[in-house]
This record gives C-alpha cells, structure tokens and sequence, in this order.
C-alpha cells in the first residue's frame, strides 16, 4: 500500500488503518498450495519430460539414416570413401547432440522445477 493511502485512512480513523494492515484471509489461502496443485503440477512435469524425450527417437531415426546414407554413398563411388565417412560422422555429430539437447530438457523439467 502506498504511503500516500496510508495518510489517507489515517486521517479517516485508526481502526480502518488497524484492519487494513493485517493481511487477509482470502490473500493468504491464495499463496498455499493444495494436494490437488501439487498432484497436478507433478502430472505436468512428467508429460512434458515424457513429450520432450519423443525427440530421442528422432535422434535415432536421423543416425539411422545419416549412416543409411553413407553405405549407399560408398556402394555408388567407392573412392570418396574418406570424404563421405567426414560427412557422416558430422551428421552423426549433430543428431546425437538435438538428441541430446532433449534428454537435457527433459531432465531439467524432471529435477530444475
């Protein structure tokens, strides 16, 4: 409350001052929290891990098909053999590391909040 409505309820009465410095019930029972949030909350949290490791798999589809890929690439031109096996491996690199980036996010969501 500012100072301002402070002086003004003091110059109306010290009895109106009195009840409005003591919090209320109502603002209090806001700031608890209930069994139902609670369970609600956790319930959340758990979907949101579960739907934030989906992208695991989409990890695993990706290596799948940078290393696929490389088997067809080597059988069509044996002698780039070293330049594709960089490429793949740089893909490889990359999947693994958004598969990675949401395991994180799915332990975040898990343990952070």
């Amino acid at each position: 409350m500012s100072a301002l409505a402070r002086l003004s309820i003091a110059t109306s009465g010290r009895n109106v001052l009195m009840r409005l410095s003591q919090p209320s019930t109502s603002a209090v029972r806001c700031l608890q929290t209930t069994s139902t949030n609670r369970d609600i909350d956790s319930a959340a949290k758990f979907i949101g891990a579960g739907a934030a490791t989906v992208g695991v798999a989409g990890s695993g589809a990706g290596i799948g098909s940078v290393f696929g890929s490389l088997i067809i690439g080597y059988a069509r031109n044996p002698s780039l053999k070293q330049q594709l096996f960089s490429y793949a491996i740089l893909g490889f690199a990359l999947s693994e590391a958004m598969g990675l980036f949401c395991l994180m996010m799915a332990f975040l969501l898990l343990f952070a909040f």
